[in-house]
């Protein structure tokens, strides 16, 4: 039998171990923390959920990063609240992490412009889609993107990095012999307990 993870029963290691997975997340492509679950409420106040693709994780900072286009739901959803959460779960490590916090649209600042200048190409065409995200079409191929060298001034309006202040962060580890479940919370510093599972 494998011996238990460091993390098991320290509640340090434990949160060191979170920040360690999801600045994984945006290098690893086949990382389960590299396309994580966002979580917003709509103008009816109903959930919704989707699928974003981390960007960043700065653990110093206590932030998360992903992007989204300035015209879509998302973006307006978090506009409105001012807040986010995201979600991702390792099946293989059997760890859930989830992360909430105040959500701020980054989309004519130098946060932005960085962004924007370390994207793909594939990604910048996607910003400059016709029409919008989400818009009604009468076929599925009825929409339109520009080319890579179009994307660049087409799709930079559209564009936007959407940076979560981690508030609250939490932890999964699932194992036979006991799992664990803790919590914390930043008040200046972070604040962690246990929490049953």
């Amino acid at each position: 039998m494998d011996p238990l993870p460091p993390f098991h029963d320290d509640l340090d290691a434990a949160r060191a171990e979170v920040w360690r997975l999801l600045e994984e997340g945006p290098a690893l492509r086949r990382n389960a923390f590299h396309m994580p679950a966002l979580a917003t409420v709509d103008a009816a106040g109903h959930p919704q959920v989707r699928t974003v693709v981390l960007r960043q994780a700065d653990p110093a900072a206590g932030a998360l990063r992903f992007h989204c286009d300035r015209r879509s739901d998302k973006a307006s959803e978090i506009a409105a609240s001012g807040h986010a959460a995201l979600h991702g779960y390792d099946s293989a490590a059997k760890i859930q992490i989830r992360a909430s916090g105040p959500a701020t649209l980054h989309s004519d600042d130098a946060l932005a412009e960085a962004a924007w200048a370390g994207a793909m190409a594939m990604s910048r065409i996607c910003y400059g889609a016709d029409p919008a995200p989400g818009a009604v079409l009468p076929r599925g191929d009825a929409y339109t993107l520009p080319d890579a060298e179009t994307a660049l001034t087409l799709g930079r309006p559209n564009f936007c990095a959407v940076v979560v202040r981690v508030a609250r962060l939490e932890f999964l580890y699932l194992d036979r012999r006991g799992h664990r479940r803790a919590a914390w919370e930043r008040a200046g510093n972070w604040r962690g307990c246990w929490l049953a599972p």
